[in-house]
Order: structure tokens, then C-alpha cells, then sequence
């Protein structure tokens, strides 16, 4: 059983539901990536998502695409975030990761290459937000047999076939995109959001994740009334573009909020 997995089947028999927080990785500045991830754990984090910095991000909202340009500006490329992820491991081998980005650097590497690379590192699965699974016909058998889900986004506008089709490609869980737009805007619906976990439930087994616009506590658990995971993302990164110059206070503001975070979601 994979670390997702495994982390979906102990959380289901305590009833309770995954925390998984998004950071882009080298910011503000790469030896910060390494603590807060520790940190994100001891707040609570059930699996980590780390974005894979990229120059022209299509599905990032403002807060993140800054967060992307101030790793850039170290030069952060997908290697060092392998890296990370390595490092990580040497003292944490039970949270999952995620890499989160696009499909050019995976392609610039190889995606076979890029595969042995990432499982050796430690690496449990890949999003990308811009391929599609008709374009995945050589990516996904390269995640898969290296032991990495691919994990795909759902939209509110996907109809049925559509989640068929992804979800019978994906594997860890997929990614519902609970909002019309990029990440950090609009206001959730969650009667909407809902609706369409009910729909995408009856076409897969796969743990659902909610994501784009979890901002505060209340959110999180009124999401984890019905979705297998809540996903924050630019409630997070915002503390690390609010402190520029106290990198410190940035990660204590992070851990306060995912443990605010993950006692509303396990409240009853």
C-alpha cells in the first residue's frame, strides 16, 4: 500500500480527514522549505503538497505565482526540489508528498528519468495541473510503475464523462477544484461543492480533496464535512509574503493556522 493510501485508510477508520497543505518550494528562500515542512506536520499535516516553482503557471492565483517567482529567484529548479523531498525523508518517512506543478520541467527531464528520480527521493505522487489524460499516455505508466499516483484536478465543470475518464486515470486521490477561477479567489459555495463530491463519489473509490479557497478554520472543517481532504494552499502563503524579513514568524503563523485548522476539522 502506498504512503497515500495508507494515510486515506487509517484517517477513514478514524473518521476523520486529511490536512494537506500547500507550499511552493524555495520560498521565501530554499533552506526554509526543509523546517516548514516539519513544521507543517507537527501542526497537523496529513500529506504535504509542494509546488514545483514555474515561471507561467496557469492555474495559480497571485499569491502563488509571487511565491513561484521569489524561488525562481534562487534558482530553484525541479532537482532541488527532488532534493528537498529527499532530505525530508531522512527523518520522516510516514507524510506523503506531492509535487505540484507543470508539465514542462517533467518533460524537460524526462519523465521516465523524472520518475526514478522522485521515487528514489521519496516522492508519493505528482499533480500537473496541464495534462490532461488524453495527453498522458506515456506520463502516467512512467508515475505508476515507479510507485507514484498521479493525481488529477476535477472542475466544477466536469461533467460525468469527464470524471469517468479522469477518474478511472488517477490514482491517490483526485483533486476537486472547488471554484470557477485560480487559487486564493471567489468565495466558496459549499452546498455547490457538495453536489458535485456526491456525483464524483458515485464514479470512483478514490479519496476526493477540495481545494482553491480554504482560507481560515471555519472553512476547513464545514469542507471536511463531506470532502476525504482539505487542501490549503494561499492562506499559507500569504504569511510567508506578509513577513519578508522574519522567515521565523512566517513559519509560527503557518504551523498556528494548519493546527487551528486540523482541531475545527476534528471537532465534532
Amino acid at each position: 500500500m502506498s504512503r497515500i493510501a495508507a494515510v486515506f485508510s487509517a484517517l477513514r477508520d478514524q473518521g476523520r480527514q486529511a490536512l494537506i497543505p500547500f507550499v511552493t518550494a524555495g520560498d521565501p528562500d530554499p533552506a526554509t522549505t526543509l523546517p516548514l515542512m516539519h513544521a507543517m506536520v507537527e501542526a497537523g499535516a496529513d500529506i504535504i503538497e509542494l509546488g514545483v516553482p514555474f515561471s507561467d503557471p496557469m492555474a495559480d492565483g497571485p499569491v502563488i505565482q509571487r511565491a513561484s517567482e521569489r524561488a525562481l529567484r534562487h534558482h530553484i529548479a525541479l532537482h532541488d526540489v527532488i532534493d528537498m523531498v529527499r532530505r525530508f525523508r531522512e527523518t520522516d518517512q510516514a507524510t506523503p508528498v506531492v509535487l505540484m506543478g507543470y508539465l514542462n520541467p517533467l518533460e524537460a527531464m524526462g519523465y521516465e528519468t523524472f520518475a526514478e528520480a522522485a521515487a528514489e527521493a521519496g516522492v508519493d505522487g505528482v499533480l500537473t495541473v496541464d495534462i490532461p489524460p488524453e495527453e498522458a499516455a506515456t506520463f502516467v505508466p512512467a508515475m505508476k510503475s515507479n510507485g507514484i499516483d498521479p493525481i488529477f484536478l476535477l472542475a466544477p465543470t466536469s461533467n460525468r464523462a469527464r470524471i469517468e475518464r479522469i477518474t478511472a486515470t488517477a490514482s491517490g486521490f483526485v483533486y476537486y477544484v472547488s471554484l470557477k477561477g485560480v487559487t486564493g479567489a471567489g468565495n466558496l459555495s459549499l452546498d455547490s461543492v457538495r453536489a458535485k463530491l456526491a456525483e464524483i463519489r458515485s464514479c470512483t473509490d478514490l479519496p476526493v480533496g477540495v481545494g482553491f479557497g480554504i482560507k481560515d478554520a471555519t472553512t476547513a472543517a464545514a469542507m471536511a464535512g463531506f470532502a476525504d481532504a482539505v487542501v490549503v494552499g494561499s492562506a499559507l502563503v500569504s504569511r510567508i509574503e506578509a513577513n519578508p524579513d522574519d522567515v521565523q514568524k512566517a513559519v509560527a503563523e503557518i504551523k498556528a493556522l494548519l493546527s487551528e485548522m486540523r482541531t475545527a476539522m476534528d471537532a465534532d
